[in-house]
């Protein structure tokens, strides 16, 4: 083979690796660009649990439906071309979040993102919601998961961001592990290097209690 068919070869070679690499990139920026535009203002963003760990303890506890298993919420508040998610966190406490970093932090911690929406009927209280949501940023995270004004873990920021229209509403919690009826071993101890006891009975909410409203309706998977 002459020189110059090498060269040519070698050419179309690198010129279709380019074509295929810049269709690649093309496919991934349509992708996600599709994924935020068909996001509304006020959607949640719920966090699947994992196995293990505080996240397997709270879904141990509060699993209720085989399709959802969740340790974590979000909602989703649009400005313009840019979105954001509001929600409350161990690291950074009660934040606006681009929805960029949400996903990806999710994603690095092997977690998926399952979006809900509010039924038609409910989402008139979406702007009060997004309002009182932004109200709270800056507050610490909740640590002992017992309800107070200085502090917020996930699900309790959302359900006060939707208080006032009485989306959600809270309920006695528990710790009973459903597999031996005893209060779970990770929360026994969890409580008890706070020396404080466990609130078994005490009002609160929990992910999962949120996403088995039917108030919602269960989106997609981003």
């Amino acid at each position: 083979m002459s020189e110059f068919k090498i060269l040519s070869h070698q050419t179309t070679k690198k010129a279709f690796v380019a074509g295929l690499l810049f269709f690649w990139v093309i496919s991934i920026i349509s992708c996600s660009a599709y994924h935020n535009s068909s996001l509304k203002n006020g959607d949640l963003l719920f966090v699947t649990a994992k196995e293990t760990g505080l996240s397997g303890a709270i879904n141990n506890v509060t699993q209720k439906q085989k399709t959802a298993s969740f340790d974590h919420i979000g909602i989703v508040e649009k400005e313009g071309n840019k979105m954001f998610v509001l929600h409350a966190a161990p690291k950074g406490g009660s934040q606006k979040q681009s929805l960029k970093d949400f996903v990806k932090d999710q994603q690095n911690d092997g977690q998926k993102v399952v979006v809900y929406r509010l039924k038609p009927e409910y989402q008139q209280g979406i702007p009060k919601a997004l309002e009182k949501a932004n109200t709270m940023l800056g507050k610490p995270y909740n640590f002992n998961y017992i309800l107070d004004d200085h502090s917020y873990y996930c699900s309790d920021f959302i359900e006060r961001a939707f208080r006032e229209e009485h989306i959600f509403k809270l309920e006695p919690m528990t710790f009973i592990d459903p597999k031996t009826g005893k209060t779970n071993t990770f929360w026994e101890e969890f409580y008890q290097k706070k020396n404080i006891k466990v609130p078994e009975g005490e009002p609160g909410c929990n992910p999962n209690g949120l996403a088995g409203s039917d108030k919602l309706e269960r989106i997609k998977e981003l």
